[in-house]
């Protein structure tokens, strides 16, 4: 009963039926859908920024049957009165958000009868946000959420955004954030059964630079088939952020909390799949790294981290081949960082936003010679010299690991790689200054393995690729039949 009445109110969305041609409904009249559906009802709790969102939805109109309470428990001892005491003292946190939320859906549970309104749809949403400061210096953040009903005997779910405020303005802030608190309460009742979707129209009326959404989590009863790392993929697919991490359980993390003020070493590569030279190059990298001055082994970090361009396949990114590495990366304990930058200076450039302490990169020969290539810098006035200086201009080391000639069985390192001429004495500044440093202590019998000739055999039914890669890691491939080694049994048995 309760969805044929969420669906009374429909809006038309498309022009002619034309999913090409989508017509965005505005604001108000979002606002005014939710408002005319009888049994949506909740409360809306916003700290920071004063009560941006439930104003879209008096001013809509016929808001008295949707808006239970609308509250901004501004001051911050009312507010720790109401929900509890953090214990790190902060108030624009995800834990934060989280008690918000808990507590009004309490509150609403207690106080409206189930017997009097069997259909009622509870809703919570909440934000707790920090606008722009007086001197413009912190552009601010906030979280965002809903916690949301669409059946009223089903149990609720969840949807929270961490969100980073792009615009010079608080005035201009407030009215974003307002824009995509109303998004997100039409899109949870609306868009639900569709999360992509859900996601991308999270920015109707939004352009992406006033605001970044750098962090989703999906839960509950309607959301038990959604992977938050593929929703993750989407925020950087769609634009809405240039990173993305998760951890080892599988759930986003906010990179800002993780990375911040901390030692940073980060191995880029495709890792499809993982093998054992890719764990000997972080195992070798890290012993060096954290036994550099100015680095604390308790406030590091270490990031596996996959460029956008490394998840394309055939020029669209293949999302199952991602969710396969990543699951191969998360068995073996590590973190992901999944980012849209090709260029590694953009990559530190993005660390710095969030530390100053000592970063460091691990790469292989090849990776680095790439680095002293012109063509990747043509777009920047300042060609190599400008990235080199982003590069290199903040706390950063590059652990080098070696590579060695199948053939000739030729081992080379910093000492002998061959950059273009005009490069030389570039790579020569930098490698004497010590901001690249070999790493020696390495595994030779692993040297030659290569992720796409471990790919070939997987794919060619061969033998012996088990023995490439980490314990564990080619016993989860047949499990799960990933990289197509279902298909090749398939195959095999016909």
């Amino acid at each position: 009963m309760a969805k044929l009445i969420l669906n009374s109110n429909a809006m038309p969305e498309t022009i002619n039926g034309d999913k090409e041609f989508e017509q965005i409904p505005s604001i108000k009249s979002k606002s005014l859908r939710i408002n005319l559906n009888e049994n949506i009802y909740g409360t809306f709790a916003e700290i920071g920024a004063g009560q941006e969102t439930a104003r879209n939805f008096f001013r809509a109109g016929g808001a008295s049957g949707t808006i239970a309470k609308a509250m901004s428990a501004y001051d911050k001892d009312f507010s720790d009165a109401i929900y509890g005491v953090e214990e790190d003292g902060r108030y624009v946190t995800e834990a934060r958000l989280k008690k918000m939320l808990f507590h009004e859906m309490k509150l609403m549970e207690d106080r409206i009868s189930r017997e009097k309104h069997p259909n009622k749809l509870f809703f919570a949403y909440a934000n707790t946000v920090a606008t722009i400061d007086f001197a413009k210096k912190f552009k601010g953040h906030g979280w965002i959420g809903i916690k949301f009903q669409m059946d009223p005997n089903e149990d609720y779910n969840e949807i929270i955004l961490h969100v980073r405020f792009l615009e010079n303005d608080a005035k201009l802030q407030q009215i974003t954030l307002g824009t995509l608190g109303v998004n997100l309460i039409y899109g949870a009742y609306y868009k639900h059964d569709e999360p992509r979707k859900l996601l991308r129209y999270l920015y109707d009326h939004i352009d992406k630079d006033q605001i970044e959404i750098d962090m989703v989590n999906f839960s509950g009863p309607r959301f038990e088939k959604v992977d938050n790392r593929l929703m993750s993929l989407q925020l950087i697919k769609n634009g809405m952020t240039e990173a993305v991490m998760f951890g080892p359980d599988g759930n986003n993390m906010l990179p800002a909390a993780v990375l911040y003020k901390k030692n940073i070493l980060a191995l880029r590569g495709s890792f499809r799949p993982v093998t054992k030279v890719n764990i000997d190059m972080y195992e070798r990298s890290y012993d060096i790294f954290v036994h550099e001055n100015k680095v604390e082994k308790e406030n590091t970090i270490c990031l596996f981290e996959i460029t956008l361009s490394n998840l394309r396949a055939e020029g669209e990114i293949d999302e199952e081949d991602f969710m396969d590495r990543a699951r191969l990366l998360c068995s073996l304990g590590h973190t992901v960082l999944i980012s849209n930058f090709q260029e590694y200076y953009k990559l530190v450039e993005y660390f710095s936003r969030y530390t100053k302490a000592r970063m460091g990169l691990t790469m292989g020969v090849n990776n680095l010679i790439d680095i002293f290539d012109e063509k990747y810098y043509r777009h920047l006035s300042g060609g190599i010299l400008e990235a080199f200086g982003k590069l290199f201009f903040k706390d950063l080391k590059v652990y080098l690991y070696p590579m060695q000639d199948v053939v000739t069985g030729k081992i080379t390192t910093s000492d002998n790689l061959k950059v273009h001429p005009r490069m030389k004495e570039l790579y020569k500044f930098f490698k004497y200054n010590g901001k690249v440093v070999d790493i020696e202590d390495y595994n030779p019998e692993v040297l030659n393995i290569f992720s796409r000739e471990v790919l070939q055999m997987i794919s060619d039914g061969d033998d012996g690729w088990e023995e490439m890669l980490p314990i564990g890691v080619s016993k989860i491939i047949k499990e799960k039949n990933l990289f197509s080694h279902h298909a090749i049994k398939q195959e095999a048995s016909k």
